[in-house]
This record gives structure tokens, C-alpha cells and sequence, in this order.
């Protein structure tokens, strides 16, 4: 409901332009993916920083941006869809600790983008692909360790932050 909401704001706000992507519910997280123009992405940002600033009792807790990227040239979801992963995916042990956090972001959208291509496929095979993606297999998620070490990674900002630099102007130093 608060998606669906909010995407119908950002509707209003820009109209024609329609939002894809993936929400992946798992059991102590969720992976929001979103595909729109770039207007539309910071308004839901700027929603999600709000949402954030309600403390504990706010919707969404522990809230990161991880990748925002502009001018792509296709979408990865041809519609908006809600999947929930079927058990808590888990890596070896220790694996994300002796990574950069930039490669751990480079995993996850990895297998974003293999997860996509099943979708894409599971769309390609079947009518209606909102009944077959309910659920999704666990080789296809981002293990809770990796979405652990992001929540806890200083390069992985809160939407909050995101806006405040977003909005503010540049400065560059007067060396340069």
C-alpha cells in the first residue's frame, strides 16, 4: 500500500512516466529496485527520507541508497512487481568482510541482474508473470550477510543524507 501510493504520487508529479522495478520482501529486509526518469527517483528518495525521519516507529528502518544511475538505456523490469523470498539466503562465512564495499554493491547487482533476466524469461514463458514470481528461488536473492555489511558500510548513505548532497550546492576547493 505505501508503494503503491507513493508511486501514484510520482505519477501525478510526472505524468507518463511509468515506474518499474522489483520490491523483494525477505524475512528481515527488503530490496527495493526502482526504474523511472530521474525526477521521479528523487521524489521517491526525498519520500523515503521523510519516512525515515519518523525514528522508530517508521515503516522502513536502516534505510540505504546504494546505486542511483542515470541515462540507462533500458529497463531491467518491464512492470512494477512484489516477490518474497522462500528461506533466509546466508554466504560463507566472513566472505563480505575481506571485500570492499564496492565489490560487495557490484554482487548485488549481479544477481539483481540475473534475477531480472528470470524475470524476463518467466514474462517471455507465461501470460501473467505476476502469479509465477511470487516467490523466488534462494540462488537468485542477495544473502542477508551482504545486505547486513551495506546497512553497516559508511559508503552507503541514508536517503537523508543522499538528498542533503543531492541539494546542496558544489564547492569545489580553490587549489584545484
Amino acid at each position: 500500500g505505501y508503494h503503491r501510493g507513493l508511486f501514484e504520487k510520482a505519477l501525478e508529479y510526472h505524468s507518463g512516466e511509468q515506474v518499474s522495478g522489483l520490491l523483494l520482501l525477505c524475512s528481515s529486509y527488503i530490496c527495493h529496485v526502482v526504474e523511472s526518469c530521474s525526477s521521479t527517483i528523487h521524489l521517491i528518495i526525498r519520500d523515503l527520507a521523510s519516512l525515515q525521519k519518523q525514528g522508530p516507529n517508521a515503516l522502513l528502518q536502516e534505510i540505504k541508497v546504494l546505486v542511483v544511475a542515470h541515462n540507462i538505456p533500458t529497463r531491467l523490469f518491464p512492470d512494477w512487481y512484489v516477490a518474497m523470498a522462500t528461506s533466509p539466503v546466508t554466504c560463507p562465512r566472513g566472505s563480505t568482510q575481506s571485500e570492499s564495499t564496492a565489490e560487495v554493491v557490484a554482487e548485488c547487482l549481479t544477481l539483481l541482474l540475473k534475477l531480472a533476466a528470470c524475470i524476463q524469461s518467466l514474462e517471455d514463458d507465461s501470460e501473467d508473470t505476476n502469479e509465477d514470481i511470487h516467490t523466488f528461488e534462494p540462488e537468485l536473492l542477495i544473502p542477508a550477510e551482504m545486505i547486513n555489511y551495506l546497512c553497516n558500510a559508511e559508503e552507503c548513505i541514508s536517503p537523508e543524507d543522499f538528498v542533503r548532497l543531492y541539494l546542496s550546492p558544489l564547492q569545489p576547493t580553490l587549489d584545484s
